[in-house]
């Protein structure tokens, strides 16, 4: 089951997916996700692993995210905070 509470203010569709979609990609258990989780450090995430992150965002939320952006996308916080902010609702 999904600790959703953990993220406080945003969608919990969202939050299931991207959890399920990360854990899934990287291979990890979903229970180690937090707000605070380094991306690329904590998971050892490289740099297909976040284009192919920044692809699912786009596909399934119908936004689009700049190349500058991807650079702030540090932790798992930062990219449910700018999916939240930048979603058709």
């Amino acid at each position: 089951m999904y600790n959703i509470s953990k993220y406080h203010g945003c969608g919990n569709n969202f939050v299931i997916m991207q959890e399920a979609e990360l854990a899934e990609q990287l291979d990890i258990d979903p229970a180690k996700i937090t707000m605070e989780s380094d991306i690329m450090s904590d998971f050892e995430a490289d740099s297909l692993d976040i284009v192919d992150m920044v692809m699912t965002l786009e596909d399934e939320f119908g936004i689009e995210v700049p190349d500058d952006a991807i650079e702030s996308l540090r932790t798992v916080g930062d990219v449910v905070n700018f999916v939240d902010s930048h979603a058709q609702n």
